[in-house]
């Protein structure tokens, strides 16, 4: 083993566990809301695209962040990286009690348009509503695990993690079994645990901001200068959201039984990608602190390493979803319908793993270098030639598993794209 394959994984396996808590939250929604009926199982897909577009888009909070704070810290400034922690939290703040207000005043507006039928979207919007309450947490979170991980603290974010998936589980299962509350109770659960994490995980930025004497009050002019800084991602993860959101209108017009399973689908892929994206994060960790150092060999070295990396824990990834393809489905639904057009569809999503951990890791590269300009750039491209395939498939009615064959042309799009910047220099920008 290398040094670099050491430095990787130093990174890369706190990181593992700490990412793949995170969509165990929606993984058990799913489980739990999915043995209530499928048309629950529908709405909860429904809502969550919603939810997940509404704080996606803020993913920059987590990306900034990272790559900002790891370049001062690899330069040995730490003031100067606490200050941009905390500029963080105070933008995502803001944003959260903005977008989650706006959340809740049209979550019935927005469960009706994405919705397959009116019980349906029903569901939707009740699961919407309660959840809104959970957004200003759910960026607080994403900005405080990007500034510790930028740090290289990956321990914190982990603990907070698995002790809010703990929570998340006993809540729902109570709530929804013990107390009856349905849909709703499992928002509330959910709800309940983001805050929890999102205190402990603020706590902890604001004390070590302390510690190095940087302000912890709002400095707007820094707030702002964040907010501008995280416009490129913004609008890379705008593309990629429009993407999620085309492909469940699509699922929709299939019917409720596709909805549903593109719940389960969609979900299974949030849990690898975020398992797949433990190298990505390394990418954007290591990525900063190299070029903060001005270390261009070194980061060349990483990004070789981590690119083997990202294929091998992919091709593991997709072999061990094709083994668990046939079972898999029972764990979320009891309609035999929907573990029906699950399978196929799973072992699609199977044989494409391998060009996801390529794809992840040459993204997490190219964050960590602040090549967000190009990012947004190849996002726009990727969504032009995903897009009418998937239209092509509401329109012929090709059926669920062609919607996810389509989504193989989408990271393949990906892959081309970000393959072609990582071969030039354009994108090492020094400290």
């Amino acid at each position: 083993m290398t040094g670099a394959d050491r430095q990787i994984l130093r990174v890369a396996v706190p990181a593992f566990f700490a990412l793949v808590t995170e969509p165990l939250m929606l993984l058990a929604d799913t489980a739990i809301i999915g043995h209530l009926g499928t048309l629950e199982l529908a709405g909860l897909s429904a809502a969550a695209v919603v939810l997940g577009t509404v704080v996606g888009l803020c993913v920059f909070l987590a990306y900034g962040s990272t790559a900002t704070v790891a370049r001062h810290h690899g330069a040995g400034d730490e003031r100067a990286a606490s200050a941009v922690a905390v500029s963080s939290l105070w933008l995502a703040a803001s944003l959260g009690l903005v977008l989650g207000a706006s959340l809740a005043a049209t979550s019935g507006v927005l469960s009706s348009a994405l919705a397959s039928s009116p019980p349906v979207a029903g569901f939707a919007g009740d699961y919407l509503l309660v959840s809104s309450l959970s957004v200003p947490a759910m960026l607080l979170i994403l900005a405080a695990t990007g500034a510790l991980r930028g740090g290289l603290d990956l321990r914190t974010p982990l603990m907070a993690a698995i002790t809010a998936n703990v929570i998340n589980v006993v809540l729902n299962v109570l709530f929804v079994y013990g107390l009856g509350g349905g849909v709703r109770g499992a928002a509330a659960g959910t709800v309940i645990a983001q805050w929890l994490a999102a205190i402990w995980l603020v706590t902890v930025v604001v004390r070590r901001a302390r510690s190095t004497t940087a302000p912890t009050g709002p400095r707007w002019d820094e707030v702002l200068a964040s907010g501008r800084a995280g416009v490129p991602l913004l609008m890379r993860t705008l593309t990629l959201r429009t993407s999620l959101v085309l492909a469940t209108i699509v699922a929709a017009q299939l019917g409720d039984v596709p909805l549903a399973a593109h719940q389960v689908a969609g979900t299974l892929v949030l849990f690898l990608a975020f398992a797949l994206d433990a190298i990505a994060i390394a990418g954007q960790t290591l990525t900063g602190h190299a070029l903060g150092a001005n270390d261009v060999p070194q980061v060349r070295t990483l990004t070789a390493r981590m690119i083997t990396w990202g294929a091998g824990t992919g091709l593991l990834a997709g072999v061990l979803l094709a083994a668990a393809a046939p079972w898999l489905p029972a764990l979320f639904t009891s309609d035999p319908a929907v573990r029906d057009a699950l399978v196929p569809a799973l072992l699609v999503i199977a044989v494409l793993q391998p060009v996801s951990g390529v794809v992840f890791v040459l993204d997490g590269v190219l964050i960590g270098a602040g090549d967000g300009a190009y990012l947004a750039l190849a996002g726009v491209l990727v969504l032009l030639a995903y897009a009418p395939l998937a239209l092509l498939v509401g329109w012929t009615g090709a059926g669920f598993t062609w919607l996810w064959a389509a989504y193989g042309a989408f990271l393949l799009a990906r892959l081309a794209t970000l393959w072609h910047r990582q071969r030039g220099d354009a994108w090492l920008h020094l400290a």
